[in-house]
C-alpha cells in the first residue's frame, strides 16, 4: 500500500477516506494512477479534480459512494457505467435489511478493494464477467440467514463467495479457534480465493504447469476426496516442513492458494514499508538490519525480498509483543515454502512482463 496526501492541503490520508479530516476535501481513489485524490464540487453532481496532474478534470462519484457510502472510488465524468471497477465485480450484495448487514457490507468491499490496490500493483487487474464471462472474475456476497443451506466460502470458475459472517470480527475469530488456525482474516479470503482464480489464468494449461506440480503436486487428485481427508485426519503430521499453513496440505490447489495469498501479504507490506521509508539499524550488531525496502517487482532476485521481508517481520512480532498482542506474523517458512514462493513471484513477473 502507497502513502497517500490531499491534494488541496497536503495532509497525510488513506486508503478507505472519503474526507480530509484536516481540510474537509471529497477524496476518491483512482484506479488508473493508484492513487487517492481531493475533489471539490462541480455541477450536476459531478467533481474537479484537485490534483496537479489533471486538475479541474470532472469525475463522478461511484454509486455505491453516493447512496451507501461503501465505496470510495471514482469514474471519468463521461463512463457509462454507474459502478467504479471494483463495485462492477460484486453481482450479489448482502441483503441491507439491517444496519449490521451495511456494516458487513461495506468492510466486505474494504476488503475487495486492497485486494484490487495490490493486483494492479502486479498488473494483473481482473476483467468483470460482465466484460469477458468465460476469464473475468465476480464477487458474491451471502448470508447464511437467507440461505437454504450453509454459505461456504470458495471460488468456482471465476466467481469467488463469501459468507458475510467472515467481515463480523467475533464470528471470524470463533471459526479461526475452532479450526485451529494461526490466522484469520477478511483481506487473507480474497487473497486466497483468488489464488484459485489466477492458477486457471497463469498456471493451468500452460508451460507452467509441470513446474507447478513439481512444487505442489498433481492437481488432478481428485480435490473432494482430499478435503474430506483432511477435515476427517486433520492435516499430514510434517506439515510445517512442506507448507505455508496446514490447510495448504490438503490439496494442491490449495497449497497454491494459501502460497499465493502469503505471497500478496508479503508484497502488500512491503509496499507500505517502502512508502514510509522504513529502516532497521540496531543497537546490537548480528541483529537484523535493513538500509531500505525494495519493491518486490522491482528487485532483480527473489531473495532480497526475502531478506526485507525476515527483517520486517522480525520488528513487527517484536512489536506486538511489547504492546501485549500476539505476532503479527505466526508463520514458519521452510525452504520448500519459499521455493514455492519464489515460483510464484517468477509466474507473476513473467506475466507482468508480457503485459508490459
Amino acid at each position: 500500500m502507497k502513502t497517500f496526501h490531499c491534494d488541496k492541503c497536503s495532509h497525510q490520508v488513506f486508503f478507505e477516506n472519503t474526507h480530509c479530516f484536516h481540510c474537509e476535501s471529497m477524496l476518491g481513489y483512482q484506479p488508473v494512477t493508484r492513487t487517492i485524490n481531493s475533489f471539490e464540487p462541480a455541477d450536476d453532481g459531478l467533481w474537479r479534480s484537485l490534483n496537479r496532474k489533471d486538475e479541474g478534470t470532472l469525475y463522478k462519484q461511484c454509486s455505491n459512494y453516493v447512496q451507501y457510502n461503501v465505496c470510495n472510488w471514482m469514474l471519468p465524468a463521461d463512463d457509462p457505467h454507474a459502478l467504479c471497477e471494483s463495485c462492477q465485480l460484486t453481482v450479489v450484495i448482502p441483503a441491507l435489511t439491517s444496519e449490521k448487514n451495511h456494516t458487513l457490507w461495506a468492510r466486505l468491499e474494504a476488503a475487495k478493494r486492497r485486494l484490487l490496490f495490490s493486483l494492479a500493483a502486479l498488473n494483473l487487474t481482473p476483467a468483470s464477467k460482465e466484460s469477458e464471462p468465460q476469464t473475468g472474475l465476480a464477487f458474491q456476497f451471502l448470508d447464511d440467514a437467507i440461505s437454504d443451506q450453509c454459505v461456504m466460502t470458495g471460488h468456482d470458475d471465476g466467481l469467488i463467495t463469501l459468507n458475510i459472517a467472515e467481515a463480523d470480527p467475533a464470528e471470524r475469530e470463533r471459526t479461526r479457534e475452532q479450526m485451529h488456525e494461526r490466522y484469520r482474516t477478511l483481506l487473507g479470503h480474497f487473497r486466497h480465493e483468488s489464488g484459485h482464480y489466477y492458477f486457471d489464468r497463469l498456471v493451468a494449461d500452460t508451460a507452467w504447469i509441470e513446474p507447478f506440480r513439481a512444487l505442489f503436486g498433481d492437481e488432478r487428485e481428485d480435490y473432494g476426496v482430499a478435503l474430506q481427508r483432511h477435515y476427517q485426519n486433520g492435516p499430514v503430521a510434517d506439515w510445517e516442513e512442506q507448507f505455508v499453513s496446514s490447510y495448504a496440505s490438503s490439496h494442491p490447489w490449495e497449497d497454491w492458494a494459501e502460497t499465493w495469498a502469503h505471497y500478496l501479504h508479503m508484497l502488500d507490506t512491503l509496499e507500505t514499508a517502502h512508502a514510509c521509508g522504513l529502516s532497521l539499524h540496531p543497537v546490537k550488531a548480528g541483529e537484523p538490519s535493513l538500509e531500505a525496502v525494495a519493491l518486490p517487482m522491482k528487485t532483480g532476485a527473489f531473495d532480497e525480498t526475502l531478506h526485507d521481508w525476515f527483517a520486517l517481520t522480525y520488528v513487527l512480532n517484536s512489536l506486538n509483543r511489547s504492546i501485549g498482542m500476539p505476532d503479527s506474523y505466526p508463520f514458519k517458512l521452510s525452504t520448500p515454502v519459499l521455493e514455492k514462493l519464489a515460483f510464484v513471484h517468477q509466474v507473476v513477473k513473467e506475466k507482468a512482463k508480457v503485459a508490459s
